[in-house]
Parts: C-alpha cells; sequence; structure tokens
C-alpha cells in the first residue's frame, strides 16, 4: 500500500456489504464509501483546488473528504471550528486555492470554493468515481496548537500514517459486531488514526459529531461499541454519569491519551470497567499519533501490582511501539541514562518532523518533541511535561508535574496546575490554581504548603495560592497552562 485510500479500498473489495460508518442515524456500507470517497475525488480534480478543507464536527463528510483527497492527490486540512474568525481566515489563506467543505453552524472564511456538508456529501454520491490515485506524498496538513505564534502546519505523508497503521494493526480483521466509538474531533491526529485503523480493521466506526456525556452515552447504548478512544476529561464525565447498572457490557477495550490521566481517574476506570483492555497512547501530531503505548497487560500488572516499582508504571506511557525509537538528552543533545530527566526525542518510519516549511529531524532522523521525561530500567517511559512549562526558580529547573502529584494527594483537591509566574527575586515563583472535591472546604495555604513541602523539596512550595470552580480544558483534554498563567486570581495574590 502507498496511499491511505488502499485501506478503504481493500476494506471494500474484501467486504464491500459491511457497515464501515455510522452516523447521526446513517450507516455506509465499505462499497458506499469507497464510491463516495471516488466521487469527491472528482469534485476535487475538477474544482482546481490545491487541498482539501473541512469545517465541521465529525461526520460522513469529513471521512469521505479524508479518503477522497487521498485519492485526488491533495493534502487534506481539518481546520479547528473553535478558533476565531480572523484566525480562520488565516489558515484558509495559507491553504488557498482550496475546497472548503463548512458544516450547519459554521461560518465559511473567504478565499475557497466553499460548499455545505450535506450538499458535498450528495454531490461526492452522485459523481463519477475518480479511483486513480497519485501514490504518496501529504496525506494530511494538520495546523498545530502552539501556545504562542501562529500554528505550525504539521505535514504527515502517506507513509507515515500506514507505518502508524503498520505497527497497530490487530493480526485478523474485526468481527461483524465490532465498532469504535469515535468523538475527538476531526482537526485532530487520534481522530484521524482512529478513522484509518477502524477502516483497515473492518471494524464499524460510529461517529459523535461532537462530545456530549448523554450524547455518548446514548449512542453506546444504541451502537454497542467495542472499541472506544477518550481523552481523560472526557472518560472522568462518563464515569460520573454511570453508575454499576449501566448497559456498557459491550465495550471490550478502551485507549485514552491526549492529556494527562490523574492516578485516582485511572484507579476509579480500571476499577469500574474490570473485564476491559486500556491502553495509553503517548505520541504528538508530527509522529502521527501513538509511538509509546502502556499496554492492557501491564494496566492490569501494574493495578495489582504491591511493588511500588510494578505499580508506578500506572503513571508511565508505555514502551515505544515496534519501529520506534526513544531517546532522552540533556539540554547539549547528549543521551541520558535510565533514571534522568530529559528531553524525549523519537525516530522512526512514522515520525515526520515535516512541517510547511522545514524539516524539524536532525541529520539521524531523530525528532525532538518538546516533551520532558525519563525511562526505566525496564524502557518504560515516563512524561513530565512539556519543556515550555518548566518553572524555573533561581536557576533550578522545576517540573510542574511533580507539583501536581503531590497537591492531587491531598484528600480535598481535585485537580490542580502549577505555573511559573514572574518573580523579581527568584525569575520566576511557583504559582498553582486548585479545584477542589465537591464537600470540601479550601484547606489554609500554609496547610497546602505544609502537604507539599512533605512530599517535595521546598523550592517546590507553591508560594501563590489560587482555588478555581475549575481548570480550563481545551476540547481534547489538554490543560491551558496559560490561561492559568494569566489568571487574575492567582496574579492577584502577593507573593509570601
Amino acid at each position: 500500500m502507498t496511499n491511505i485510500s488502499d485501506l478503504l479500498h481493500a476494506a471494500d473489495a474484501a467486504a464491500g456489504e459491511r457497515t464501515a460508518l455510522v452516523c447521526e442515524g446513517e450507516r455506509w456500507s465499505y462499497a458506499e464509501l469507497w464510491a463516495a470517497a471516488g466521487g469527491a475525488a472528482r469534485l476535487f480534480r475538477d474544482s482546481g483546488a490545491q487541498y482539501v478543507a473541512l469545517l465541521d464536527g465529525n461526520g460522513a463528510a469529513g471521512v469521505i473528504a479524508l479518503f477522497g483527497a487521498a485519492v485526488a492527490g491533495l493534502p487534506y486540512a481539518p481546520l479547528n471550528y473553535r478558533r476565531s474568525d480572523a484566525d480562520l481566515r488565516a489558515l484558509v489563506f495559507r491553504i488557498a486555492p482550496a475546497y472548503l467543505i463548512v458544516g450547519d453552524g459554521h461560518t465559511a472564511p473567504p478565499g475557497a470554493t466553499v460548499i455545505g456538508s450535506t450538499t458535498f456529501v450528495a454531490a461526492a454520491r452522485q459523481a463519477t468515481p475518480l479511483h486513480t490515485h497519485t501514490g504518496d506524498g501529504v496525506a494530511v496538513q494538520i495546523f498545530t496548537s502552539g501556545t504562542t505564534g501562529a500554528p505550525k502546519a504539521a505535514l504527515l505523508h502517506h507513509a507515515h500514517l500506514l507505518a502508524y497503521i503498520a505497527a497497530t494493526a490487530a493480526p485478523l480483521p474485526a468481527a461483524a459486531h465490532e465498532g469504535s466509538l469515535v468523538s475527538v474531533p476531526p482537526y485532530h491526529v487520534a481522530n484521524i488514526v482512529a478513522l484509518l485503523t477502524a477502516i483497515n480493521a473492518r471494524r464499524r466506526l460510529i461517529l459523535l459529531p461532537a462530545f456530549d456525556t448523554e450524547a455518548w452515552l446514548a449512542l453506546a447504548v444504541a451502537e454497542a461499541p467495542t472499541y472506544a478512544f477518550l481523552v481523560p476529561t472526557m472518560l472522568a464525565r462518563i464515569l460520573d454519569r454511570i453508575d454499576d447498572t449501566a448497559p456498557l457490557a459491550s465495550l471490550t477495550a478502551i485507549s485514552y491519551g491526549a492529556g494527562r490521566m490523574p492516578a485516582d481517574l485511572l484507579d476509579r476506570a480500571l476499577t469500574r470497567f474490570p473485564l476491559v483492555r486500556f491502553t495509553n497512547a503517548y505520541g504528538l501530531t508530527e509522529t502521527s499519533a501513538t509511538i509509546c503505548s502502556l499496554s492492557p497487560e501491564d494496566h492490569r500488572t501494574a493495578h495489582a501490582a504491591t511493588d511500588p516499582a510494578i505499580r508506578a508504571r500506572l503513571r508511565s506511557a508505555g514502551r515505544p511501539l515496534p519501529g520506534i525509537d526513544i531517546a532522552i538528552r540533556d539540554a547539549a543533545g547528549a543521551p541520558l541514562p535510565a533514571g534522568q530527566r530529559g528531553e524525549v526525542y523519537a525516530r522512526g518510519a512514522q515520525v515526520s518532523g515535516l512541517y510547511h516549511d522545514r524539516d524539524a529531524r536532525d541529520a539521524d532522523g531523530w525528532f525532538a518533541t518538546r516533551d520532558l521525561g525519563w525511562r526505566d530500567a525496564d524502557g518504560y517511559l515516563f512524561l513530565e511535561g512539556r519543556a515550555d512549562d518548566v518553572i524555573v526558580r533561581g536557576g533550578e529547573n522545576i517540573s510542574p508535574g511533580e507539583i501536581e502529584d503531590a497537591l492531587l494527594a491531598h484528600p480535598a483537591i481535585a485537580d490542580a496546575c502549577a505555573v511559573g509566574l514572574p518573580s523579581p527575586e527568584w525569575g520566576e515563583t511557583i504559582g498553582v490554581a486548585l479545584v477542589l472535591h465537591p464537600g470540601h472546604a479550601a484547606p489554609p495555604d500554609d496547610a497546602i504548603r505544609a502537604h507539599v513541602r512533605t512530599r517535595l523539596r521546598s523550592s517546590r512550595v507553591p508560594e501563590r495560592i489560587a482555588v478555581l470552580d475549575t481548570l480550563p480544558y481545551n476540547e481534547i483534554g489538554k490543560l491551558l497552562r496559560r490561561e492559568v498563567r494569566a489568571s487574575p486570581l492567582l496574579r492577584s495574590r502577593e507573593t509570601l
């Protein structure tokens, strides 16, 4: 295979009558989906566009556009519909001339050939299919959500995505009853690989247009999926809404990632679903999603362990996928041994590291993830946050994650975020924002400091403390530290 559309073509050839896609009450067979992808490719070629873009939630339009763009030899560029109108105009300008598919409720920025999602799906069904693709090249272009500056255009070639599929593919096609419930938004790499993985396995793809707890539960009951991908915030909301009688017995596997998994949440999930196979997936857009995973067997072994070193693996990202090399390097780029913290580097056939204007890999193919972490003697990777989030206090580098772990051990604290704040004395001082468990009063600031001091060195003790109703997360479960850092409740506090 040289093109991601080959995955859909193979599924059609092997089981064309089988249900491929379920979304908003409509069902598509593999034959229907492959024909529509060919029709979409014809529309794209005839339009003269150089990109295919989507401004919509999950739906048939996005699946057809992804594979249709692949057949047409054009990059597929799903756009984040949560961005401002000005940001979207700028992104569309960067991919002009584009064939832009826009869903209901979304306003199309100028600079593209615009078509509504419903109209596009109907047109793709009616068009004469084009089923001769151009081979390798850029399959997907995703605009990353950087914390500063304009979004970077990360490029994933067909070869990168197919290498991911080869590394993660199940040995046999899925049984007819199996289905994947996908609720992450289409502009995230987790959505792209979830679609490709389900099609490759010939597993029924069940799409939720946008995540909502009640809607997710209703769809899970109606369609009985066997597999789901969830970010931690989604999993927490689902666990809060179900009880021991909830009819979710169809689930056999849950993968999670894209955000930090609190230890107590994972323990709840493993206890609530004792027969479900959990997988922690760590990766980036630039690595074509997962490069390390904590397997279901690792989860259950660690959860049942009394040895602290084995149980600690529940906090890890697991070990590299086949074909992936992982290294930990210091600030000068020198490799570090097991147990020492540094920046995580990755190398392998699925690792792109390509942007529109540059190749971020070094001469040996290593890509710097900008994540900090360390590996134990058995190769398990433990992450400690983004390099950009490190707090530099008096010349000492401090990981926010270690402070947050200490805070979350307090019985009153449900969620925590540690950030660096400007300090004339230390360069940066530590500020923490806390969310309390229901029914708990806020502990005195001195009690919180004492709690941290008993677990960490005194340099890790927070100087500014604020209690918030919630912490800001984006729709894929990533904590928005820049918003916490800008919180007036933190900045208004005097340094003690």
